[in-house]
């Protein structure tokens, strides 16, 4: 366990540094808004194929893959060296994408190997102690990057992520976890998309993940929404544009606080309730933000920090618990994909509504449309989530389903 974790601080140090400079990199060199902004979409981009991507994850052992991946990485970000003007940034960008679809296949891996080569007993805690060992990274990651990047530029925090990729992959490397050897894959022509289709179709028929994937889907569409507001709230307190990093570190301490909360938590409620109550917190909070003090600003970004996270560790521990493991990777990166999809695609609609509507109206409406969502997930009664049944495990035919054992 602390080799994993140790790997999960010294990568998420690495991706959060830079994911921070590469668009102040893009600025400094092109003075663009526009490109700076893009940096964003490119290591979004590869998400949508979340599915596709982490079909891989279920076609060879997990840990090896995961130590591929970082040291690829590693190996492909001192190129980003020779990204010394303007007309080299497109270089940035594509290994932007690459970064992105690297971190989809590794999600899915990961998620993967949490669920089959630990208890299913621990994965509340295992996934609560992740969340805590990543979000710490964000309290420091953001300033050393930015003070690295000021004092020589990009090319060394691109040289720093390499070297966390490396680390994590060494880190992977010594942990010992069984693993069994992977189903054997479909052959034939069609056969990737047929085992990636199969993935969405247990996500879509499951009674146990259907409804927990899709309040976490909800949550972070009004996540987009607050999201693209933080510089409204910012201006509605009279403070600079710079005063919304005080907001964000307050909002990483409460998900410091979510992670360790989130195991004796899920050994005591199903996530369910863990889901809708991280909801109505994170909704109260929004809604809290539109109130013109900055001790409400603060105390609603931690809370804030505290229930979203909640809602996302208590969907990706029904999956890990309830996903056959010859298709735990596809079903990963397909919750994945429908969780974070709709916050990328809220925060260009965010975008546009803070322009439209005052601040005062839109957070509160968030705030109703969150509880009320809320209220609907808690009284959604489907039955205990502690395993699956054996049934139909996709286009293989065996392994365990999903629709057998139900939260509740």
């Amino acid at each position: 366990m602390r080799w994993y974790l140790t790997g999960v601080v010294v990568s998420g140090f690495g991706t959060t540094a830079m994911w921070l400079v590469s668009g102040i990199w893009v600025k400094s060199l092109t003075g663009s808004d526009g490109l700076a902004a893009l940096t964003a979409f490119a290591l979004w981009a590869p998400v949508l194929l979340g599915p596709l991507l982490g079909t891989l994850a279920d076609r060879v052992r997990r840990r090896p893959l995961l130590i591929a991946l970082d040291l690829a990485m590693a190996a492909l970000l001192p190129v980003l060296l020779w990204v010394t003007s303007a007309d080299r940034v497109w270089l940035l960008f594509a290994v932007l994408v690459l970064y992105g679809a690297q971190g989809a296949v590794h999600d899915a891996a990961e998620q993967a190997l949490l669920s089959t080569g630990f208890g299913k007993e621990r994965l509340g805690s295992v996934n609560g102690w992740r969340m805590t060992a990543n979000e710490s990274t964000k309290l420091i990651a953001p300033l050393a990057a930015a003070g690295l990047f000021a004092r020589y530029g990009g090319g060394p925090v691109a040289l720093l992520d390499a070297a966390s990729f490396a680390l994590a992959a060494g880190a992977f490397a010594a942990m010992r976890v069984r693993e069994e050897p992977p189903a054997p894959a479909a052959r034939g022509r069609g056969a990737w998309w047929r085992e990636t289709a199969g993935g969405v179709r247990l996500l879509a028929a499951s009674p146990v993940l259907r409804p927990l994937v899709a309040a976490g889907a909800f949550t972070m569409l009004l996540a987009g929404v607050n999201g693209a507001a933080v510089y409204a709230v910012v201006d509605g307190l009279g403070r600079p544009a710079a005063y919304a990093g005080v907001l964000y570190a307050a909002q990483g301490a409460g998900s410091v606080l979510a992670g360790l909360t989130t195991g004796p938590l899920l050994r005591r409620v199903p996530e369910r309730l863990l889901a809708a109550a991280g909801l109505a917190l994170f909704a109260a909070a929004a809604g809290a933000r539109a109130l013109p003090y900055e001790a409400a600003a603060l105390a609603a970004s931690a809370v804030i920090g505290l229930g979203m996270p909640w809602v996302l560790v208590a969907v990706m521990t029904a999956v890990q618990r309830e996903a056959p493991a010859e298709a735990a990777g596809r079903l990963a990166a397909t919750a994945h994909t429908a969780l974070f999809v709709p916050n990328a695609l809220a925060l260009a609609l965010g975008a546009a509504l803070v322009t439209t509507v005052d601040v005062r109206l839109l957070l509160p409406s968030l705030a109703v449309a969150g509880l009320a969502g809320a209220l609907h997930t808690a009284g959604d009664r489907v039955g205990p989530s502690r395993g699956a049944c054996p049934g139909r495990a996709g286009e293989h035919g065996k392994g365990r389903g999903l629709g057998g054992r139900r939260a509740g």
